[in-house]
């Protein structure tokens, strides 16, 4: 018992420091869909893995209507998840998630197809996932990964990477280990789309204007009349 309160402190704590809305420990135990959604997975866990499936699905089922989260009773979660807002967060049957992760409204972890065993993703440690992201397929995410908002991930991230794009692209992130989950910032990250149709832009403004500087002059048909062959 004193184990099972101390894990809700610490989830109640995280959101504290995640949610610069968030006033007092009690307002966010009483009125925070994604802790109740979280607490809610538990009891559906624990029936699901001791085979009440259909007890596990029905409270999945009832979660799901009053968070508007649905997080598949399969699915593990690890500690001190933060689901901020959450609606439309939808978790799969075999996907994973780890300690101190955060995860925005409108995320997907889901599969690709109809295959049977793993066909979902692994989140790691400390994992930032922004708002409309999808990550799609059984492959891991990196600790202190972050995935930006509206992203579709669909191969495996590096660790201390953030993934960028439709489909996404990974951008290394050199030095020391950033910790992205305690940073919520997750639009201000660079596109290398964006960035190599820039670079490529700069590069023929630069051969045309070379182009015309050594351009030979084109004679007109009138400047052939004066010739007499």
């Amino acid at each position: 018992m004193n184990q099972r309160m101390t894990r809700l402190g610490g989830l109640l704590a995280a959101y504290q420091r995640r949610d610069p809305a968030a006033r007092s420990k009690l307002e966010i135990f009483l009125l925070y869909p994604g802790v109740h959604a979280v607490l809610w997975h538990r009891l559906a866990h624990w029936l699901f893995v001791h085979r009440w499936k259909f007890l596990a699905r029905l409270v999945s089922q009832w979660s799901r209507f009053w968070t508007g989260i649905e997080i598949h009773p399969g699915a593990v979660l690890g500690h001190r998840l933060v689901i901020d807002h959450g609606m439309g967060v939808v978790i799969g049957e075999t996907a994973e998630v780890g300690d101190d992760c955060l995860i925005y409204q409108g995320v997907t972890l889901g599969g690709t197809g109809k295959d049977k065993g793993k066909r979902h993703p692994t989140l790691g440690n400390n994992v930032l996932v922004g708002c409309g992201a999808k990550v799609l397929g059984p492959f891991r995410v990196g600790d202190n990964a972050r995935i930006a908002a509206g992203a579709v991930v669909l191969r495996e991230v590096p660790p201390n990477c953030t993934a960028v794009g439709v489909p996404a692209q990974i951008v290394r992130v050199k030095g020391e280990a950033v910790y992205f989950a305690d940073d919520v910032d997750q639009t201000s990250v660079s596109n290398p789309t964006l960035e190599r149709i820039a670079a490529l832009g700069e590069r023929i403004a630069d051969l045309e204007k070379k182009l015309n500087l050594y351009e030979k002059p084109i004679h007109t048909v009138e400047e052939y009349d004066d010739y007499v062959i």
